[in-house]
């Protein structure tokens, strides 16, 4: 068994280090079964020392030229050669028994794919009650939050991978097809949350209220050619970290 952990990186050098640190950390989890490990990221363009610091960390380092996290993710994962693919962003970090809890998914034989529930990596009033509501929706609805998602490689290039269609909610989008694949071979797509997934909460400081507001009034006027379209999705695409 070899794991392929994928990490799409878009002028990252601020907090990529400490995020491959860890994944390299918590990987011996897989270690310890004796299984294989690979670490990618794939450089979404960047401007800044993202790729030298990816190099630095030890990790293998592929571009993607046209900036779209799924686009990212899916280069990656091309250039994988694990049997279980995990994604995890350039400002999470999942934790040893995040890790173990997926082996003993993979072990099982029952699962397709997954994700895991979320906190922040501080406390945030208001974007916490949000977290807490997308928690929920997730383990009902088995919808993976896009900071962590594994997958069962051959599963994952079936479907083609992310949609190029979406500049956000591709990792939802992801989770339907997977979750029929799963339907058609009697294997369960599950949302872990023993044990969440910490995250960045960086965004509380780089965009205002009324940045979020805009976003969402735009979001339910026209959903599908929001999420379509970049410049609408420029929380994810601005740059700014």
């Amino acid at each position: 068994m070899k794991i392929s952990c994928v990490v799409p990186a878009y002028n990252e050098e601020k907090l990529l280090g400490r995020t491959l640190a860890c994944i390299g950390e918590s990987a011996r989890a897989f270690e310890a079964l004796g299984w294989g490990f690979e670490l990618i990221v794939c450089d979404n363009n960047s401007t800044d020392r993202t790729a030298a610091v990816a190099t630095e960390c030890g990790a293998r380092v592929v571009f993607e030229p046209v900036n779209q996290i799924g686009r990212a993710r899916n280069r990656g994962a091309a250039a994988a050669t694990g049997d279980w693919l995990v994604f995890v962003d350039a400002d999470s970090e999942p934790s040893r028994e995040l890790f173990e809890s997926v082996a003993q998914e993979i072990s099982s034989g029952r699962v397709l794919g997954g994700g895991s529930t979320v906190r922040m990596d501080r406390e945030a009033s208001l974007f916490g009650i949000w977290v807490h509501g997308w928690n929920a929706i997730s383990r009902v609805c088995r919808w993976a939050a896009g900071s962590f998602i594994f997958c069962d490689t051959s599963a994952f290039r079936s479907i083609g991978g992310f949609s190029l269609e979406l500049y956000a909610s591709e990792e939802i989008d992801l989770s339907k097809r997977l979750k029929q694949v799963g339907r058609r071979s009697s294997k369960a797509f599950v949302i872990l949350h023993r044990h969440p997934l910490k995250t960045s909460a960086r965004k509380l400081d780089l965009y205002s209220g009324a940045d979020i507001r805009r976003f969402l009034r735009a979001f339910l006027r026209h959903p599908k050619g929001t999420l379509k379209d970049p410049n609408a999705c420029h929380f994810w695409y601005d740059g700014r970290r």
